[in-house]
């Protein structure tokens, strides 16, 4: 039994993936703001948004994961992390809800490696599997 069971994960939605974040690495949800474009930025980086004086860079969480983007909907949130000192916004298609997990198993390999290294576990609640995000792999790539 690791402790990683008792912590609370905030559970997302990005196409047909729901994929979990520990909540004590998420600064807050926010919902869609207007996006200030960064010219030659990397594709999955979407902009600037001014997030009470605090300007932070927000990238897609689906062109991170490898998935084309989607038009912006009602549900579309911003979760914004700490990441190394600084903020950084996640773009996210919903937030499905707060939960802990009975089990967490350790990512396996039978995928791509660079597929798995994105995730330090999966979750389990009932018959649902879900994979925990490793932000350090994902944004410091």
């Amino acid at each position: 039994m690791s402790s990683l069971q008792q912590e609370q994960y905030i559970e997302l939605s990005v196409g047909a993936e729901t994929c979990a974040i520990r909540i004590e690495e998420i600064h807050e949800i926010i919902k869609m703001l207007s996006i200030t474009d960064i010219p030659y930025s990397r594709p999955e980086v979407k902009g600037v948004v001014n997030l009470r004086g605090k300007v932070v860079c927000v990238v897609s969480l689906r062109n991170l994961l490898g998935m084309p983007d989607e038009l912006d909907t009602r549900s579309t949130r911003i979760i914004v992390v700490r990441y190394q000192d600084e903020y950084v916004g996640l773009i996210v298609d919903k937030v499905n809800r707060v939960t802990t997990y009975n089990e967490i198993h350790p990512p396996t390999s039978g995928h791509a490696r660079s597929r798995e290294a994105v995730f330090l576990g999966v979750g389990q609640r009932e018959d649902q599997l879900v994979g925990i995000l490793k932000l350090e792999e994902i944004l410091g790539g």
